[in-house]
């Protein structure tokens, strides 16, 4: 079901006519610097490469569209090398537009190969993964822009070992690299062996990479419409060009958050009402604490920034976590995030009728169940006094998919631009991977495994 209608924001549930004293005014969203952050985003477009993958890519799209129709043809299953945000896109992406049970359709039903993102180094994880694929019969797509991404190149390590053993030396049929188009490893590593290369361009980093080859690949691969996603994207930018903030969706949500910070909301929940949208809160929560999480500013002063995205699912965690959102401290805000029309329609039939409780239910149908859950929800957090916004969208497409990705990642960098801090790099990531090297014996980091070493020691007392 595919629709080019526009998904929608309302803030209402954030503003003091709906929450009361500790929500937002009108004067709290507009007393930002709002004219300077649109300033900057406008000035940094052309740093922001992602913001043209939109755009640019006619010929790329092309031959990934080629690549994965030939990976369908020949292969069972399709594997994701990597981490961050060259493992939550494809999953997010995956989830959201393919059946809730792909993997384990028979083939004719499925259309293409099943999927596994592999993005974490658990040794268990990997035997697991070897248990049920036949290697012979998988395409693996190494995904690091670097090439020294240690846990990527480490799943890669193995399973070259492992396809030599079966194929010989020649592997080349069985690994499609994504990485830089010039520097790094992994480019030299494919140029050597002689591997299908797509290319993450400059100035994409990461978490802004799913509308790239980095998450296009996979997608392909499994079915989805990428010209549809890339569409609606498109379609988003040019909504997110205005300069009215009440005209343009990502830098609302934005202003609102940021605000809502400043009331001391320190915690941003997003909690999707489909299964189809459940790791997009996984992919998002990368987005958003990775770009805004820093200890300094743009002018060099301590600022100690951030939200803490929380995920969750409605209605599963109506049942776990709502009771806090509605009781607990005013340190949050919950974005819902719904559909006004699911894909599949399920009737609740007749039966029971003389139990209240349980035929009250009969004849109505779940997707009228699950809307009424999320309005309920949202009601019983406003009355609450608690903040909270509303994102829709009209069916969940690769449109309306395309849409919403590319709005989160504007209002990432719009937030960025209001807590004046740069939204693009990650050196609290960086200190960990030099830490991990240093304990793995990489060279050059000699200082580093001194500066481990002279680490005090744990107190025995507190070891139990």
């Amino acid at each position: 079901m595919q629709t080019t209608q526009p998904i929608r924001i309302d803030i209402n549930g954030i503003m003091q006519e709906t929450v009361g004293p500790r929500g937002l005014t009108r004067e709290d969203l507009t007393t930002l610097p709002i004219a300077a952050a649109f300033e900057g985003l406008k000035a940094k477009r052309g740093q922001m490469r992602w913001r043209e993958l939109p755009h640019n890519q006619t010929e790329i799209v092309a031959d990934l569209e080629a690549t994965a129709a030939d990976i369908r043809a020949k292969f069972e299953n399709f594997v994701v090398l990597g981490i961050g945000g060259s493992a939550l896109g494809p999953i997010a992406v995956h989830q959201a537009l393919c059946h809730l049970r792909y993997n384990e359709l028979p083939a004719a039903k499925r259309g293409g190969p099943r999927l596994y993102v592999e993005d974490n180094v658990d040794p268990e994880r990997m035997a697991a993964l070897l248990d049920v694929i036949d290697i012979e019969k998988t395409m693996f797509n190494v995904i690091t822009k670097s090439g020294s991404t240690s846990e990527t190149m480490s799943q890669l390590l193995i399973i070259t070992d492992l396809l030599r053993k079966k194929l010989g030396e020649d592997i080349s049929t069985h690994i499609i690299a994504t990485t830089d188009a010039e520097k790094g490893n992994l480019i030299k590593i494919a140029g050597r062996e002689g591997w299908k290369t797509f290319y993450v361009p400059d100035g994409v980093g990461g978490r802004f990479s799913e509308l790239c080859p980095v998450g296009l690949l996979a997608a392909a691969v499994c079915g989805v419409d990428i010209r549809a996603l890339l569409v609606g994207a498109a379609a988003m930018d040019a909504r997110s060009q205005s300069e009215n903030l009440f005209q343009n969706p990502a830098c609302l949500l934005a202003a609102a958050q940021v605000a809502s910070m400043r009331k001391g909301c320190n915690i941003h929940v997003l909690m999707p009402y489909a299964d189809g949208l459940k790791y997009v809160s996984d992919w998002y929560a990368q987005l958003w604490a990775e770009s805004l999480g820093k200890r300094y500013g743009n002018d060099g002063s301590e600022i100690y920034a951030g939200q803490t995205p929380v995920k969750a699912l409605g209605v599963t965690d109506q049942h776990s976590q709502v009771q806090l959102y509605t009781e607990g401290p005013f340190d949050k805000v919950i974005t819902f995030l719904g559909v006004d029309e699911y894909r599949t329609t399920t009737p609740i039939p007749a039966g029971y009728l003389d139990i209240p409780d349980v035929s009250f239910l009969c004849g109505h149908t779940q997707n009228e169940l699950i809307a009424a859950e999320q309005a309920a929800t949202q009601y019983a957090v406003g009355k609450s006094g608690h903040m909270y916004s509303v994102i829709t969208l009209p069916v969940l497409s690769a449109h309306t998919l395309g849409q919403l990705l590319y709005m989160f990642e504007v209002m990432t960098a719009f937030a960025g631009e209001l807590l004046q801090l740069n939204a693009f790099d990650q050196p609290g990531v960086e200190e960990g991977k030099n830490a991990t090297y240093a304990l793995l014996g990489k060279p050059g980091y000699d200082a580093m495994r001194a500066e481990l070493a002279a680490a005090p020691a744990p107190n025995p007392a507190y070891i139990i």
